[in-house]
C-alpha cells in the first residue's frame, strides 16, 4: 500500500485522486484478507483442527462472498455518515459497525440454509477475528504514516518537553505532525507522579524536575522546553536552573494570555522573558470575554506610534472597527505601526493622521473631519526624570495636549484617557499633570454627553524606555546595571494586560472615573536586574545610584481617600475623580521658574473641584 509521505503534499490533484485509489483498492484487498482468514480459523477451531479440503474451499468461497457484502455495507454506511480519518476512533467505530453489520446478515443467511457451508458460529467468530486483522493493518499503517510526518532527527533539535497538561499536549502534537520542524521530542517530563511511565506518540516519560539532567544525558536533548502555559515563577526558575546547568538551552511555551487567539504552535515557542520569570499572575484570560463595543465604530488612538497605542491599534484591528485611524508627530513611528498592521508601510493611507496635540487648532480639525466615535487618548510624554527637570513640557504636551483633544470632543461617544499610577498620591511633574488630565477627562464628563473617562495602570514591561528595556541596553553595552535603591518596587504589566485594560474601561468604565486594575503584588525592580545579570552572556555589575527627584520607593494604585470599589468586575477598581475647572489649567505659564512651576501643579491636583457646567473647554496657545 502507497504511503503518504511529506513529497505528496506537492503532487497534482489527479496524482493525489489516484493515489487514494491505490490506497482503497489496496485496503479492500486486505479486508478480504482478514475475512478469508478470519473465517477459515472459526471453522478451523469449530472442526478442532480436522478440516478437510472440500470443506476448505466452501469457507473460503463463503468468505470471499462476506467480503463483497462487506464492500456494500461500507459503501452504504460510508454515504450515510461520511467518511473518517484513517486510523482515528471514528474509522474504528465505523469498521466495527460494517463488520457487525455484514456478519449480521451471514449468519441470517446461514441460519436460513439447511446445507450450510459452514457451522453458522463461522460467522461471529470469524468476524471478530477478521475486525481484528483489518484494525492491525490500519493501526500499522497509520503508525508507520505518522512516523513519517515527525521532523527528520539528522536536522532537528532533540527537546525535552516539561509538562504534559493541555497544552504540552497540544505541543507535542504539533511537533509530531511536522516534518520540517526544528524540534523533535526525544523525552517527556511532568512532576506529576501519576504520569510516570507514560508514553505518548511513542516518545517516553523521563520523570520530574529532579530528573531533568538525568533526561538530558540519557536522551542527548540539547533543549528543554516547558509547556505549561500558566507556569508559575517558581517552576520557572527552577527547570530553568536545572536545564542550563545540565548544559541545555531553555525555551518556554507563552502563557495562555498570548495564545487565545490561535491554536498552540511550534512557533509559539520562544525564550523566556522577565515576565515569565517574574511569575506576573495573569489577568488578561481573567479579563477576557466581554464585548468591547469597538465593532463598526470609527476609532481614533492618539500617540498611536507608542508601545500602548501601537498595542491599541493591534488590538482594536482585532475588533473589527468600522475605521481605524492612527494619530502621532513622530513620522517613523507611524511607518513602523502600518508595517506591523499590514505589512505594508507606503504611508499612502487616510488612517495615519500626522499631528501635534501642541496645535490645538489641528486636532480640532482633525477631530471634526474625521468624527471618530471613540477616542484612545495615549499621546504623552512620560519619562519622569525629564519632565521634573522640563516641568515646561508636561504642561504643553501632557495638559494643554490633552485639553486639545478634549476640546473637540462635542459629539464623541467615549474618550478614554490613558493616565499612570504615578497620579495616585502624585510627586513628580509626571504624576502631577496625569492626575490634572484625570481631573480635566472628569470635567469633560459633566460637560459632554459622551463617556469620558480615565485608565490607570503601572509601569509596562519592556515598552520603549522602560526599566528592562534599559537594562539590556546596559547589559549589551558591556556596563554596570544601575538600580535606584535596592528595595523599590513598581506594578508592573505586560503590553498586552495594559492595552486590555484600557479596552475594557472603553466597555465598563463610566463618566468621570479613573479604572485600576488588581496588578497583584508590586515587583521589586532589583529582581529583575538580577533576572537579566543570570541571562547575560558575560558577567553583569550592579550598581545603586539612588532614588530620583520625584520618584517614590513604593508607588500606590490608589491615592489617599480613594476607596477600592469594584462594582463590575473583581479586578477592576472604580474610582471617582474630582473635576477640574480647564480655566485652572490654562492659566499655567510653561515658561516660568520650574519650581514655582512644580509648586502650580501640585497645588492643581488638590485643588477642589468647582463645578462650572457653562464654561467651555479653552485651550491656550504656548507662548
Amino acid at each position: 500500500m502507497p504511503l503518504d509521505t511529506p513529497p505528496a503534499r506537492h503532487l497534482t490533484p489527479e496524482q493525489r485522486r489516484r493515489r487514494a485509489r491505490r490506497r482503497t483498492a489496496g485496503f479492500l484487498a486486505v479486508d478480504a484478507g482478514a475475512w478469508v482468514t478470519g473465517f477459515l480459523a472459526a471453522a478451523w477451531t469449530r472442526h478442532e483442527f480436522q478440516i478437510t479440503g472440500a470443506q476448505v474451499f466452501r469457507v473460503v468461497g463463503l468468505a470471499l462472498l462476506t467480503a463483497g457484502l462487506h464492500v456494500a455495507v461500507a459503501a452504504l454506511r460510508r454515504v450515510w455518515s461520511g467518511r473518517h480519518p484513517l486510523g482515528s476512533l471514528q474509522e474504528v467505530r465505523g469498521l466495527a459497525g460494517t463488520v457487525a453489520g455484514t456478519a449480521g446478515l451471514v449468519l441470517l443467511g446461514l441460519l436460513a440454509l439447511t446445507d450450510r457451508p459452514a457451522p453458522a458460529s463461522t460467522a461471529p467468530v470469524g468476524a471478530a477475528l477478521a475486525l481484528l486483522l483489518m484494525l492491525s493493518v490500519r493501526i500499522a499503517y497509520r503508525h508507520r504514516h505518522d512516523r513519517s510526518l515527525r521532523p527528520d532527527a539528522r536536522s532537528a533539535v532533540p527537546v525535552l518537553l516539561f509538562g504534559l497538561g493541555e497544552a504540552g499536549q497540544a505541543l507535542l502534537r504539533a511537533m509530531l505532525s511536522d516534518p520540517r520542524g526544528r524540534y523533535l521530542p526525544v523525552g517527556l517530563l511532568d512532576d506529576d507522579p501519576d504520569k510516570r511511565g507514560l508514553r505518548l506518540g511513542g516518545v517516553r516519560m523521563y520523570g520530574g524536575r529532579a530528573e531533568i539532567g538525568t533526561a538530558i544525558r540519557r536522551t542527548g536533548a540539547s533543549t528543554v522546553i516547558l509547556s505549561v502555559a500558566d507556569a508559575d515563577s517558581d517552576l520557572i526558575r527552577d527547570v530553568r536552573e536545572a536545564t542550563l546547568h545540565a548544559g541545555a538551552t531553555f525555551k518556554v511555551l507563552p502563557p495562555v494570555r498570548e495564545l487565545v487567539d490561535h491554536r498552540i504552535s511550534v512557533t509559539d515557542v520562544r525564550s523566556p522573558d522577565v515576565a515569565d520569570l517574574l511569575g506576573r499572575r495573569p489577568v488578561v484570560a481573567d479579563l477576557a470575554g466581554s464585548d468591547t463595543g469597538l465593532r463598526g465604530r470609527r476609532i481614533l488612538v492618539t500617540g498611536a506610534g507608542g508601545s500602548i497605542g501601537s498595542e491599541l491599534c493591534r488590538q482594536i484591528m482585532r475588533a473589527d472597527p468600522g475605521e481605524l485611524m492612527m494619530l502621532d508627530r513622530d513620522e517613523s513611528a507611524l511607518h513602523s505601526l502600518q508595517l506591523s498592521l499590514s505589512g505594508r508601510a507606503l504611508l499612502d493611507g487616510p488612517e495615519l493622521i500626522l499631528a501635534d496635540l501642541r496645535d490645538d487648532e489641528g486636532i480640532r480639525r482633525i477631530i471634526q473631519q474625521r468624527q471618530p466615535d471613540i477616542i484612545f487618548h495615549a499621546a504623552a510624554l512620560k519619562h519622569l526624570t525629564l519632565l521634573q527637570r522640563h516641568p515646561g513640557e508636561a504642561v504643553k504636551t501632557n495638559i494643554w495636549g490633552t485639553l486639545a483633544v478634549l476640546d473637540a470632543c462635542r459629539d464623541v461617544a467615549k474618550f478614554v484617557n490613558i493616565s499612570t499610577d504615578k497620579a495616585a498620591d502624585p510627586v513628580s511633574v509626571l504624576g502631577y499633570s496625569k492626575r490634572i488630565t484625570e481631573r480635566l477627562t472628569a470635567h469633560a464628563a459633566q460637560m459632554y454627553p459622551g463617556t469620558f473617562l480615565s485608565v490607570r495602570f503601572g509601569n509596562v514591561l519592556s515598552s520603549r524606555g522602560s526599566v528592562v528595556t534599559a537594562f539590556r541596553a546596559q547589559i549589551d553595552a558591556g556596563l554596570p546595571i544601575t538600580v535606584t535603591h535596592p528595595e523599590v518596587t513598581r506594578y508592573l504589566m505586560t503590553v498586552q494586560e495594559a492595552v486590555h485594560l484600557v479596552l475594557q474601561a472603553a466597555s465598563i468604565g463610566r463618566d468621570g472615573e479613573a479604572l485600576v486594575l488588581d496588578m497583584g503584588e508590586p515587583v521589586r525592580i532589583d529582581d529583575i536586574a538580577r533576572q537579566l545579570a543570570a541571562q547575560a552572556p558575560g558577567p553583569a555589575r550592579i550598581v545603586y545610584t539612588g532614588l530620583r527627584p520625584g520618584e517614590k520607593l513604593h508607588e500606590d494604585l490608589l491615592g489617599h481617600g480613594e476607596a477600592d470599589l469594584r462594582p463590575l468586575h473583581p479586578l477592576i477598581s472604580h474610582v471617582p475623580v474630582p473635576a477640574l475647572d480647564p480655566m485652572e489649567a490654562t492659566a499655567l505659564d510653561p515658561f516660568d521658574d520650574p519650581d514655582k512651576l512644580v509648586e502650580r501643579l501640585a497645588w492643581l491636583c488638590d485643588h477642589p473641584a468647582v463645578p462650572v457646567p457653562d464654561a467651555p473647554l479653552r485651550v491656550p496657545t504656548a507662548r
